[in-house]
């Protein structure tokens, strides 16, 4: 005689029935709730299981980046940190203002080389030679000599009063040479003094038309012509 399958009891098809509920109502409640840190157990994720780039620093606790670079081999890279959730280098500002600086200090150094080549002061001088002289050897020489024929150092003085001096020698013996210049025939001053004998008795060089260099006493009368820098 063939033995009959045996039907389950009432009280494990309660059972199963209730298991099957709990169940169900774990998994919609997982899929309707949202799992915040306070669901996560402390150190149960490794970081292998966060997706790059989507926890922001600003949500990391102080310092915990420390033990990151401890456990890690080499140092992170720009690739490993979102540029958008770090704040403006401390030096960064100060790199900032330097560059500006650096720009305007350049632009202000153009302007003013502009200015140079156009001015016609130069640190409050007004530069060039002025009427009825000529530019020679890097000064203004007067293009003619004096009217009136005086001694070496009144001569001297005069030119000091124009804040110019006489010129060397050799520098009006090679003036004299220029085209249109014209030294005077009795001499002119120089400022180079050749020998003293005594006491205010002194001789002093002067150049002929001629370009002839000679010397005489400092008292006698001569014509002379001044040397003015080019800033006056």
């Amino acid at each position: 005689m063939r033995r009959g399958m045996r039907l389950p009891s009432p009280a494990l098809v309660v059972a199963g029935l209730a298991l099957f509920v709990a169940l169900g109502g774990t998994v919609y409640a997982a899929k309707k709730a949202r799992i915040d840190g306070k669901a996560v157990k402390v150190k149960s994720l490794p970081g292998n299981r966060l997706k790059p780039h989507t926890i922001a620093a600003n949500r990391l606790k102080p310092g915990v980046l420390k033990g990151v670079l401890a456990a890690q081999s080499g140092p992170i890279t720009g690739a490993e940190i979102d540029e958008l959730t770090l704040g403006q280098v401390p030096e960064a500002a100060h790199a900032i203002s330097a560059d500006v600086a650096q720009s305007a200090t350049d632009a202000q150094t153009a302007v003013n080389a502009v200015n140079a080549i156009n001015a016609q002061n130069v640190n409050g001088h007004e530069a060039g030679c002025l009427p009825g002289t000529q530019q020679f050897a890097g000064a203004c020489w007067q293009s003619s000599p004096s009217e009136t024929a005086i001694s070496a150092p009144a001569a001297a003085n005069a030119c000091a009063v124009q804040g110019g001096t006489l010129p060397e020698a050799l520098q009006l013996a090679a003036f004299s040479q220029q085209p249109g210049v014209v030294l005077d025939p009795g001499d002119e001053w120089t400022g180079d003094v050749t020998n003293m004998t005594s006491e205010d008795i002194y001789a002093v060089v002067t150049v002929s038309a001629a370009g002839n260099v000679d010397f005489t006493s400092h008292a006698n009368t001569r014509k002379y012509r001044c040397v003015i820098p080019l800033l006056r």
